[in-house]
């Protein structure tokens, strides 16, 4: 998205330590769409961030609002880690 004029979702009763695993999750994302992203760095900040919310739960409820904020899925970004074996992921469509 080329409006960046959002502030990433975050719960201020984590500590900076899981704000910046969340954050750098979003940064992740955000990549994947605009111009790549190595899929193994990519899961190694997915797996950072399920330290933080390791809850299906918790994970789709800031996902969502980090979706409806940005225009960016974690879902689809996700799903097309799990499933590629390319090395670089890029998002074509939202």
């Amino acid at each position: 998205m080329d409006n960046k004029n959002y502030s990433y979702p975050m719960d201020y009763d984590w500590t900076k330590d899981e704000m910046e695993k969340v954050i750098n999750l979003w940064r992740a994302v955000e990549l994947a769409y605009e111009t790549g992203i190595n899929r193994e760095l990519f899961l190694e900040k997915y797996k950072s961030f399920k330290q933080v919310l390791p809850s299906i739960g918790e994970e789709k409820k800031w996902s969502r609002e980090f979706e409806s904020i940005s225009g960016y899925s974690l879902y689809k970004v996700v799903q097309e880690a799990k499933k590629t074996d390319k090395k670089t992921l890029l998002i074509t469509s939202k």
